[in-house]
């Protein structure tokens, strides 16, 4: 490359710098004046904008232990702490004044009593008040090897056995005919159309918990849009890479992996209850919801039969669906976060949403190689049962 060829490439080079960076310098330069001059009509807030979030709160024999984050726009001094509209003396990690995003520990020494509720009040030094409760007082659980085995237990109760079962009905429903096939992806269209409500459901109720500065509405949509959107993307490769052909187990993996993030909710749930002491709503989800997850392994199922699975795929597949209930267990006894908690049922939600995708496009493709109708009352009728059973057991989980 000759010297005038070499100072050509230098000069675009520095022109297309210059058109990337200077709407870059003229934004500082804008809201350098703005924040420097301002707009002439500043009028102080007729009330004091504080904003304290009580994400968690553990009992432990001496007392309570607050887990605090100041998620409003200035500094906040807790001044007071009251238990049972009683002031209470108070210990604050690393102090009683928390800057903007700034998490601390406030230590309250106090005779609970087993079993019975109770309420605490934070005064802020402007006296906006921020309430929490404790429904039922009792030793809140302590991480240890014991304890995470125990609820590992109860999450492969909720999670791997039932998708296991339900996937045991696969040599039954072997010996249908084509039009019994199409029937039971029909009918997995209909569970998975109740799954994905039933997640955006759930995480609507979880995402109001959370402080509203983190959005956790947007956060739950746009979690499931990029999910679905990126399953989308991943699913045209491989195929693109398998010169377009179908695999029934690559749906079975997918569906089992967009029911595993839903059944980590379940076990949110499910571990936030024990960590509340609810011993007795722990224990109906517990039943409830293994019951509930009876018919995912049937959904599961229901892309493979055209294909010739060994056991160890069904162990996967099982695994893959069920164990993620182990860790929501986890997470939602010893460290719940409302907002993750949001996000991964927003994934959960997209990921199922793209499945329902993948095997209405399947069904399609299929009746139409066949030349059997793709909408038919066989089909329609299996799609209603689906939905029907979804939500018969799900009476089983509310309260």
């Amino acid at each position: 490359m000759s010297q005038k060829d070499m100072r050509g490439k230098e000069k675009r080079a520095s022109k297309w710098f210059l058109t990337a960076i200077l709407p870059v310098g003229l934004l500082v330069i804008a809201l350098s004046m703005f924040f420097t001059l301002g707009i002439g009509v500043e009028q102080d807030p007729a009330a004091p904008i504080e904003n304290v979030s009580i994400k968690r709160v553990d009992v432990v024999s001496d007392g309570f232990v607050l887990d605090v984050e100041n998620v409003g726009p200035e500094d906040v001094t807790i001044a007071m702490v009251m238990v049972n509209d009683a002031i209470w003396n108070a210990n604050f990690q690393p102090s009683d004044t928390l800057g903007r995003f700034e998490s601390g520990k406030i230590y309250i020494p106090y005779p609970w009593v087993y079993g019975e509720p109770h309420s605490i009040k934070l005064m802020t030094a402007n006296s906006v008040a921020f309430e929490t409760e404790v429904p039922v007082a009792q030793l809140s659980p302590v991480p240890s090897a014991g304890l995470f085995a125990k609820y590992a237990i109860i999450g492969l109760y909720v999670g791997v056995v039932p998708v296991g079962l339900g996937l045991l009905w696969y040599p039954f429903m072997k010996n249908f005919s084509r039009r019994g096939i199409h029937a039971m992806l029909a009918l997995t269209i209909g569970l998975l159309m109740f799954l994905v409500v039933d997640t955006f459901q759930e995480g609507l109720e979880i995402a109001g918990e959370a402080a509203s500065v983190y959005q956790g509405v947007s956060v739950l949509f746009l979690g499931a849009l990029l999910s679905f959107l990126g399953l989308i993307a991943f699913d045209q490769y491989n195929a693109r890479k398998q010169r377009g052909n179908h695999s029934g187990l690559r749906t079975s993996y997918l569906l089992a992996s967009g029911i595993g993030l839903h059944n980590l909710g379940e076990g949110l749930a499910i571990g936030s209850a024990f960590a509340l002491g609810e011993g007795a709503l722990g224990t109906f989800l517990v039943i409830g919801f293994t019951l509930h997850n009876i018919t995912e392994g049937i959904g599961i199922a229901a892309p493979l039969l055209n294909e010739r699975p060994k056991a160890p795929t069904f162990l996967s597949l099982a695994v893959i669906a069920g164990a993620p209930a182990i860790i929501g267990t986890w997470i939602g006894g010893f460290a719940f976060s409302p907002i993750l908690a949001t996000l991964f049922l927003g994934i959960g939600a997209g990921a199922i949403i793209q499945v329902i995708y993948v095997i209405t496009r399947h069904l399609l493709k299929e009746s139409h190689e066949s030349k059997l109708p793709s909408v038919s009352w066989l089909n329609v009728t299996s799609m209603f049962v689906g939905i029907v059973i979804m939500y018969a057991t799900a009476f089983l989980v509310k309260f």
